[in-house]
This record gives C-alpha cells, structure tokens and sequence, in this order.
C-alpha cells in the first residue's frame, strides 16, 4: 500500500535534482556581471552655421507672382555667390505658389483676388563669424522671411575621443561601488557600447524673424556634446 507513496518521493527527488544540475549548468554558461552606463561631455564652439532664408511676392495673377519672385530669388543667389558662398552650400528648400482669397460680404463668397509665391533657400555657412554679415547680405538683397539659424560642431564624433576615456572611467568607478557593496570584485570587462549616436545636449539657434536692422546680432555660443558607454564586468567573488 506504500510503494505509490515511495514512487512518488523518488521521481520528485529525481526532478528537483535534475532542476539544479540544469540551473548550475545555466550559471556555468552565463557568467555573473555588473552592467552600469558612464556618462561624459564635452564643450565645443560650433564650426558651421545654416540659415533658411526667403523671398515673397504678391500680384494679381499667377505668372505675374511667380515672375516677380524668380526675379527676386535670382538675386538673393547672386548675392550669396557674390558673398563668398559656394554654391554647393546652398540648395532650394522651399518653392510654392498659392491663390489669396477674399472676402464678399453679401454672398459669402471667396473668391481668389491674388496669388502669392515662394521661394526659400538653405545656407550653410562655414565660417560662423560670417553669419551677421551674410545675414545682412540676404536683406540688402531682397530676402524678407529669415530665421531658422542654428548652428553644430561638424567633428564631434572625434572631439569626444577625451570624453569617451572620461566615460569608460565612470563606468568603472560605478561598477566597483556596486562590487564592493555585494562584497565581490570586478574582472575583465565581457562588452562595451557606446550608448547611441554622439549628439549636442544643446543646439544653439536663433528664431525665424524679419532682419531689417544693420548687422544682425547673432550669437553662437558653444555646443555641450554627450557620449554615453554601456559596460559589463565580470565578476568574482573576493578571495578569503
């Protein structure tokens, strides 16, 4: 009458054993880590500007807008190859053409009074201490909607060589708080990765507005940029 009661505690000490074998086996295979992420950053001033600038026109019909406004872009380029720009530094990154409605008050009517057309250009500026200058340029030829300035350090990835050093000591400096606090020390490090794309924690940037005073005021400023490294220790625990 006992030997099902026997059969019963054998299989489940057979289980439980071969669950332990299976999880030291685990172990075995996945060595235990510490993961922590080290943060730096680096400040840099920027070394190219880029300006969005516009011209606008509006008449009665849609050829005479669209002429006007050729006419016009046609000197906004000329002034900016006049400047110094290459022209690879500059490139169409708007163009429309809209009918302007009005208003009849006895019918409810809208019907279209005007067209107005459009033509915005993007600048890149590689000298930042030309960019009041150009600026001015743009106005004095015509241009009447600028803004969108922003400005960017184009060697970021290699300004932030010193600050991926500064990171990877970080890392370290968390991961033995950690080992020491759980009594183990640290070994080799088994993977490091750089946490995203190297990007500005600042861009700096000036807001669309109409330039009509003399020598624009601009500011540059510097760009703070961050690197971010993910990395995992071996770990082991402390000899007696």
């Amino acid at each position: 009458m006992n030997k099902p009661a026997v059969l019963f505690t054998s299989l489940f000490t057979s289980l439980a054993a071969a669950t332990l074998l299976a999880t030291a086996a685990r172990a075995d295979d996945f060595p235990s880590a510490i993961t922590v992420s080290g943060e730096a950053t680096v400040s840099a001033a920027p070394d190219l500007a880029q300006i969005d600038a516009g011209v606008g026109n509006d008449a009665k019909s849609a050829k005479e807008a669209s002429d006007a406004n050729n006419a016009a872009m046609g000197k906004v380029l000329l002034a900016l190859k006049s400047a110094g720009i290459d022209e690879k530094d500059y490139q169409t990154s708007r163009l429309s053409l809209q009918p302007q409605y009005g208003q009849n008050k006895s019918t409810g009517a809208s019907p279209v009074v005007g067209f107005r057309a459009s033509n915005r250009v993007t600048v890149k500026i590689r000298d930042v201490t030309k960019v009041a200058a150009i600026i001015d340029t743009l106005v004095g030829a015509g241009a009447n909607d600028i803004g969108n300035i922003s400005f960017e350090v184009t060697q970021a990835s290699r300004l932030l060589d010193d600050a991926r050093e500064k990171a990877l000591a970080d890392a370290r400096r968390k991961a033995e708080i950690y080992a020491k606090a759980t009594g183990v020390t640290l070994g080799a490090p088994l993977s490091i990765s750089e946490g995203g794309a190297p990007m500005p924690l600042f861009k700096g940037r000036m807001a669309a507005a109409p330039m009509a005073a003399p020598q624009a005021a601009v500011a540059p400023g510097e760009e703070t940029l961050s690197v971010t490294v993910n990395v995992s220790w071996a770990i082991k625990a402390k000899e007696q």
